[in-house]
């Protein structure tokens, strides 16, 4: 049992719906489902957005509109619905028997995309998992069969039931069900638990040296971003979840100083817990890192709901109080200057740049270097005359007060970042 329900919506005709309380604000259009839509390789036919007092509980938004529904798919011909809403079981269920087509929700369509990214073998497992818990507790409802009893002599979808183990007479196809969903999800976290331990041990392994993270919206320019500053040579596609591992690569700042830039998987609005759950291993570089560069696109629709939809991502895997350095990307393609006014205004201490033209990166390399020293202190540092290294070191880095020779030692006052100073304690200086 790989895949307990056909989710996928690539070359489909699809409406979109959304339903919004007349208590919440949000609006966007349709525009995110619709990117989220064609990502997964679907046509939008026709799109249904309405304000709704309540959410009904047997179809969400009401039997009336969900007739309204019904007559729009004979119209448009459309063979999936997709909701910017998360649906029960039964909900789905309910819609699908009305308006006579699949219909899935906004978690579902999102799982989906993330399925056919996933490349490596860490991205593949993370996707299954994330899939398996978002269905786990909807069994009880998706199958048609919950009736089924299975005999001794029988057989069922899930797997034969003859086999040493079993209960035997008696026992419900759901049960079953669940117990192979169950055992699959303990054999996941066990392949996943490893990996975490290994990318735990390269992160540990890296501690010497000033971490660096990307985050933000997905298709905000991230990976452009990574390959402007590093030449990693990422594959770049403006296509949403098009990065779903992490790329870690040197970032030589100006001065010499060297730093780990790391490219994470984008956020959306509403992303399933599951999948931030499961993708833990690959989010560990933004828990473990120095600083945070939200990359942000200026020129995107709902900038503001976009900042706050990676922040809420953000303080769910503990990331709220890290340094975070607001970075507005893609200022070239800004229609009016006063938007780009706007963004300023309201976050004075962030940097616009284009990571496709270049446009701002000296100002983001002095912004980048001034945390990367961190607060200027005065240290005293003993080394021996033979280290040439951190001689050099103090020098390219840091300001010279006062320096002499003590028997076959170098003492050293200077003025340097408090951030410096791992890396300075590495290269085997004493500080006094």
């Amino acid at each position: 049992m790989d895949k307990l329900r056909d989710i996928t919506v690539r070359k489909e005709r699809a409406i979109l719906v959304a339903a919004i309380l007349r208590t919440q604000g949000y609006n966007d259009d349709l525009m995110e489902l619709t990117a989220l839509a064609e990502s997964a390789g679907a046509e939008v036919v026709d799109r249904f957005q309405q304000k709704i007092h309540k959410i009904n509980a047997a179809t969400y938004i009401g039997k009336g509109k969900a007739e309204q529904l019904a007559d729009r798919v004979k119209k448009s011909k459309a063979n999936v619905i997709i909701f910017d809403n998360n649906l029960s079981p039964g909900q789905i269920r309910n819609l699908e028997e009305m308006v006579q087509t699949k219909v899935i929700d906004r978690s579902e369509l999102i799982l989906d995309i993330f399925a056919t990214r996933a490349q490596t073998k860490q991205a593949k497992l993370q996707v299954s998992l994330a899939q398996l818990e978002y269905t786990y507790p909807r069994l009880t409802q998706m199958w048609a069969h919950l009736d089924t009893v299975a005999g001794a002599g029988g057989a069922t979808a899930a797997g034969a039931v003859r086999a040493i183990g079993t209960r035997g007479t008696g026992e419900q196809q759901l049960e079953i069900d669940r117990r192979i969903v169950k055992k699959r999800i303990a054999e996941l976290e066990r392949e996943l638990a490893e990996i975490d331990k290994r990318k735990i041990r390269e992160i540990d392994g890296r501690r010497e040296l000033f971490k660096i993270c990307l985050v933000g919206y997905t298709n905000a320019g991230k990976s452009t971003l990574l390959n402007t500053l590093t030449d990693a040579g990422v594959l770049v596609e403006d296509r949403l979840f098009s990065t779903l591992d992490t790329r870690t690569k040197k970032w030589t700042l100006p001065g010499g100083a060297e730093v780990l830039l790391s490219d994470t998987v984008g956020f959306v609005r509403n992303l399933p817990h599951q999948l931030v759950a499961s993708f833990k291993a690959t989010l560990e570089e933004a828990v473990n890192a120095d600083l945070l560069m939200h990359i942000i696109d200026a020129a995107g629709p709902e900038v503001l709901k976009q900042i706050e939809a990676v922040e809420n991502v953000l303080a769910e895997i503990g990331c709220a109080e890290k340094a975070i350095l607001k970075v507005f990307n893609k200022i070239d393609a800004l229609r009016k200057t006063g938007e780009l006014d706007m963004l300023q205004t309201l976050f004075p201490d962030a940097v616009c740049i284009s990571a496709k033209t270049g446009l701002g990166l000296d100002k983001l390399y002095e912004t980048v270097v001034a945390h990367y020293k961190g607060d200027e202190i005065r240290i005293r540092v003993k080394s021996s005359q033979s280290n040439g290294k951190i001689q050099s070191f103090l020098r390219t880095h840091g300001k010279i007060i006062k320096e002499y020779y003590l028997d076959n030692s170098v003492v050293t006052d200077v003025l340097l970042g408090r951030n410096q100073l791992p890396q300075l304690k590495s290269l085997g200086a004493e500080i006094v």
